[in-house]
């Protein structure tokens, strides 16, 4: 999220300011996951309503999933979607390979992607809309998201 918050920012499509907020919605976006799995991500955005997180934030977690029918409004919130399952499964990606994200590349988890025997719990389908709805070439996408996972070093394996 901090990635492509950055990226829009330096293209004139959100604000400077509005990063910090981008990046706390992709950390906060599934915290309730393990304890409310049934409830989320419903519970996440009452529990952060209740203790005064910015309308923004509360919103993007809510409509993050398409189990609440809640419909993403703006680009913070068709990204946290775009990059949801798509960071999961280049994860999934990474973990089979010898070099893990040294090497991967988009063709690699192109061709991961149409096997559904791999990583099959990651929904193809809400890949392939959050790559639609950003408006991004799913390669570029892909490779994208692998850069922005790359550049993080607090992701161990």
């Amino acid at each position: 999220m901090e990635a492509y918050a950055k990226k829009f920012a330096n293209e004139g499509k959100i604000k400077p300011e509005e990063i910090e907020n981008w990046k706390i919605a992709g950390l906060l976006h599934d915290f309730d996951y393990e304890k409310f799995t049934e409830q989320h991500p419903k519970k996440g955005s009452e529990i952060l309503k209740m203790e005064g997180w910015p309308e923004e934030i509360v919103h993007a977690v809510l409509s993050h999933s398409n189990y609440t029918g809640v419909p993403r409004q703006n680009l913070m919130e068709k990204t946290l979607y775009a990059v949801d399952e798509l960071a999961g499964f280049i994860i999934a990606c990474a973990l089979v390979r010898p070099d893990r994200l040294d090497t991967l590349e988009a063709k690699s988890v192109i061709k991961k992607l149409k096997d559904e025997d791999f990583a099959e719990k990651i929904n193809r389908e809400e890949i392939r809309k959050g790559t639609e709805d950003l408006g991004v070439p799913l390669e570029e996408h892909i490779n994208f998201v692998i850069d922005a996972i790359r550049g993080d070093k607090r992701i161990t394996f």
